[in-house]
Formats: structure tokens, C-alpha cells, sequence
């Protein structure tokens, strides 16, 4: 080593220590051991050190061993996505040791990390239809997700208030369900209109905003690249309105429909897919088949949340179906199409899952839960399925509760300029987040893990996407890298405070931590 590079590491060395007493990372590793000394890599980019990697069937999987001694760098993994990660890991004590000079080899503090996630499904879920991002920002999210080795990209594309995926044989659907004659006016509040709950909306059109086939494999091919899996959502029965916009046949009253779903505001409308109509079935059933030509995931979101049953009670086709099946009530007819559809998708090799409501009726047990409400009043107050019922069940399950996991909700930070749609999650309450809670320990190995949720009602552009979604975050994926370890809350805060100074290096809009 000659002396330039003795300098550069004893300083480097000094600055990560003079505070910490050991590297900031995030999430906090398994086990960690600081021995003495540093390694002095020859460059400056991370990227260009010379890793030794080898696999190591004893480690779990997506788990690895990262090694750096004054001699050099090497990994051992349990597969490819452990070798990535310990790459994220890597990244980190780099910009830890980081002197500011450009052209200044990097020298990085010798340890030994041991490490491997508590879950295999640490999500972050992204809604392009209230506001479109486009690709580039949808990267830039897939990027920070593998920096924290988050590895489940939930992607909600369809819904009231638009539709985001270019379907060739329903062209309909981009050209009218991908626009629409107005939004919710920026900065405008929450008022009653006499029984309705409205926001002014202002007189811009927006879109047709969509991505296409290409569009769709440029990100899969980014994410894969990033070992995250792109879970695709369609929502059914309802949460149909910009299907129905551009297709009003599929409606149980179509007769003006698009002009009742293009007045009725934002929020889930009356109108939705009409369950008795085979014609509606086969529409739903080929979107699916382009949705599963296009993605590899083996598990495809079916929505199924906040579905009004008003137009299946008046619809003559709906109750046929009814009778011709045998159910009992008319709440019974998302059931059958939950069972219709999780069928459908078998015999394609994929397993369906939604939003918990699908868990109501008589479904699979192949059918994994996506447990968000709290109490049965959220939603429009169906029969309430906790994500600890689901588990007792036999049901996997991914846990989002919205009072911990939606990062639409406020911060409660002194001074934001951001809008929300209400509730409030700060820092500390995101981070108490356990997936396993009040979940019997015989039913806990059906909890897949969790993901935070980014609804974007009140979120306009990729500068307010990501005040919102970091650090909170950073909260969560930690909780679902270290659960069910102990976490403390204040440590986490002291390397947040570290992180953040990163995250903004990279050109994030962090917010502060309180």
C-alpha cells in the first residue's frame, strides 16, 4: 500500500468512526463484526472493486457473507439475489468511507456481515392511476428499492380513474379508460356536499396516460436485473369505472355509465364489472392472458377491494347468475368470481392475490391475502377477514395495514408542504411495524411479509412521490429485513440521520425525520 493510500484510508477510517462505532447500513445487517483495520481498494468507484464470490449452500436464501479484510474483498451466498445484495451492503460502507475526493481510492473498513432477510416479500406498492409517473420514475423507484433490498414492486395499474396497460385487443381501454376530463384540483380540501364526500375538482384533462407492451418489458428487465419481482395489478370486480368509461357493455347498466363514472369524482363508483355477463368474464379473462404473456410473476393482484354490490342487487343478469350457481346472497358473487378467477389463473401456472376482502366467501386456500383494513368500517364495510385470520386459515398473507404501512398518509413533520389524504404515520410509527403481529405462532409461517402502500391521490410528481415515500421506507424495509429481531427505534434514527445526508446525495426529495 503506498502512502497516498495510507492517508486516504487512516482518514476515511477516522471519519466513519470519530461518531459511529460502527459502518451506518441500512437495513441493519444480521450480524456484524468491526475488526481492525482497512482495506484500500485501488479505485474509486464501488462498482469496480474486485469481489471474490462463491456460493454457499448453508446460507438461507437470498442470504450472504460479506468478508473485507486489508487483503481484499469476497462474498459467499446463498444464490444470485444474496450476491446482490451483499453488493448493496458493499455500496454502503463505501459512501460510509467516502473522503469527497473523486479521484480518492476508496478505503473500507474491514468486517465480517452475515446476513439473510426475515421475509420474502419486502414491497413497495405504487399507484399510477389517480397520477402517472412513466418509466424513468418507475426505474428510480425500482433503484432505491434494491439499495434497501426491498424485492417486491407492486404495481397498481388499473382502477377508477384510469387504466395503465396497453391491451391490443381493447384498444379502448388507452385510448378512453387512460384519460380522463378532469382531477382533484391540487391543494383543494375534503368537503360534504350533502351526503357526498367531495374534493373540487379542477377543468384539465389528463392523459391518455398508459405504458405499452415495450414500455412494460424495459421495466421488467430493469427490476430483474435488480432480483425484484413486478407483481401487476388488475382490479375486479370493482374499481372498474375506467374499464367501463371505454367499454360500458361490461357495466351491469350500461346505459350511461361513462357520463354517471365521469361525474361521480374520485373514489370507488357504483358502476362496476358485471359478474353476471359471460361477455365480462371472457373481457377480464383475455386482459389476463396479456397480463400473463407479459409477466413472469407467478402472482398476479386481482384487486377485489371496496366493491359495491348496489348494481349486482338491480342487475337481472346478476341475479340469474346467483340462482344458476347456487349462492345464497348477492355478497356471495364476488366470492364465486374470486374462485372463477384464482382457477383461471391455475391452469396459466400463477396464483391470484387481493386486497382482504377477497378473503370473504368461499375462496381457495390458494388465494394469498393482502390484509390492509384495520376494522370492517374501512372500505365500504364488508366482512371484516384480519391478516391473523387469514394465517389461522391456511391463507398466505401479506400484511399492509393502512395505519402503518400507507404512506399516503401525514408525517407529522413541524413544517410539509406536501398534501395528504389524512391518517398520520410518522417515522417511528412506520418502523413499528410487524407483520407477525397478533398472528398465532403455528399460523405465522402463511406471513409472507408486508410492503408500505403509495396511494397518490394527493401525490402529483416524482418530487412529491418521494418525500413521501423516504425515509419511511427505509422504516420498512428494515422491519422486513430484521423481524422478528429486536429493533430499536433510536438506533435506527442515528444512522437515518447518516443515510439521509446519502439519500439526498443521490438526488432523493427525503424528507426529514420528524
Amino acid at each position: 500500500m503506498n502512502i497516498k493510500c495510507l492517508i486516504v484510508a487512516a482518514s476515511a477510517a477516522l471519519s466513519c468512526w470519530n461518531v459511529f462505532a460502527e459502518p451506518v447500513l441500512v437495513p441493519a445487517p444480521r450480524k456484524m463484526t468491526v475488526r481492525s483495520g482497512v482495506y484500500c481498494a485501488s479505485v474509486a468507484d464501488v462498482g469496480s472493486i474486485e469481489v471474490q464470490e462463491m456460493r454457499d449452500a448453508s446460507l438461507p436464501p437470498e442470504g450472504y457473507r460479506l468478508t473485507v479484510t486489508t487483503g481484499g474483498v469476497s462474498v459467499a451466498s446463498a444464490d444470485a439475489a444474496g450476491a446482490f445484495y451483499a453488493r448493496q451492503t458493499l455500496r454502503q460502507l463505501a459512501e460510509g468511507a467516502a473522503t469527497g475526493a473523486a479521484s480518492a481510492p476508496l478505503a473500507l473498513p474491514c468486517v465480517e456481515i452475515v446476513d439473510s432477510p426475515a421475509y420474502r416479500w419486502r414491497g413497495a406498492h405504487l399507484d399510477e392511476v389517480r397520477h402517472f409517473f412513466g418509466k424513468e420514475n418507475v426505474k428510480r423507484v425500482l433503484d432505491l428499492m434494491a439499495y434497501h433490498k426491498l424485492n417486491v414492486f407492486h404495481w397498481h395499474l388499473t382502477d377508477d380513474e384510469g387504466w395503465r396497460l396497453e391491451i391490443p385487443a381493447y384498444p379502448e381501454l388507452t385510448r378512453i379508460g387512460a384519460a380522463r376530463p378532469n382531477s382533484w384540483k391540487r391543494g383543494g380540501k375534503p368537503h360534504k356536499v350533502g351526503d357526498r364526500r367531495v374534493i373540487d375538482r379542477n377543468t384539465e384533462s389528463y392523459g391518455p396516460y398508459f405504458y405499452t407492451a415495450d414500455d412494460v418489458r424495459e421495466i421488467l428487465a430493469y427490476a430483474a436485473e435488480r432480483h425484484i419481482t413486478v407483481v401487476p395489478e388488475i382490479e375486479l370486480p370493482g374499481h372498474a369505472g375506467a374499464a367501463i368509461t371505454a367499454y360500458p357493455q361490461f357495466a351491469c347498466m350500461p346505459e350511461g355509465a361513462r357520463e354517471r363514472i365521469w361525474d361521480a369524482g374520485w373514489g370507488n363508483t357504483v358502476d362496476v364489472f358485471c359478474a353476471g355477463n359471460d361477455e365480462t368474464i371472457r373481457f377480464l379473462e383475455r386482459v389476463l392472458d396479456h397480463v400473463c404473456e407479459l409477466f413472469p410473476s407467478k402472482i398476479i393482484h386481482i384487486g377485489g377491494d371496496e366493491c359495491p354490490r348496489k348494481r349486482w342487487k338491480e342487475c337481472p343478469k346478476c341475479q340469474a347468475r346467483l340462482k344458476a350457481e347456487g349462492l345464497k346472497e348477492t355478497n356471495d358473487l364476488q366470492a364465486w368470481m374470486t374462485r372463477h378467477f384464482a382457477q383461471y389463473l391455475e391452469k396459466r401456472g400463477r396464483r391470484i392475490i387481493g386486497w382482504d376482502e377477497i378473503l370473504s366467501g368461499d375462496v381457495p386456500r390458494s388465494a394469498i391475502g393482502m390484509s390492509w383494513r384495520t376494522s370492517q368500517k374501512n372500505g365500504t364495510g364488508d366482512k371484516l377477514t384480519s391478516g391473523a385470520e387469514g394465517a389461522r386459515r391456511g391463507h398466505d398473507m401479506v400484511m399492509a395495514p393502512h395505519l402503518l404501512c400507507y404512506y399516503d398518509y401525514r408525517q407529522e413533520l413541524a413544517d410539509d408542504p406536501f398534501q395528504y389524504i389524512g391518517g398520520h404515520v410518522p417515522l417511528e410509527k412506520a418502523y413499528s411495524f410487524d407483520p407477525c403481529e397478533g398472528v398465532a405462532e403455528e399460523a405465522r409461517a402463511h406471513v409472507l411479509g408486508g410492503q408500505c402502500c403509495n396511494w397518490t391521490e394527493f401525490t402529483w410528481n416524482e418530487h412529491d412521490l418521494a418525500w413521501k415515500m423516504w425515509p419511511r421506507t427505509c422504516a420498512m424495509a428494515e422491519a422486513l429485513w430484521t423481524a422478528p429481531a429486536p429493533r430499536d427505534f433510536w438506533d435506527f434514527y442515528k444512522r437515518m440521520e447518516v443515510h439521509r445526508r446519502r439519500l439526498i446525495s443521490r438526488g432523493v426529495n427525503c424528507a426529514p425525520l420528524r
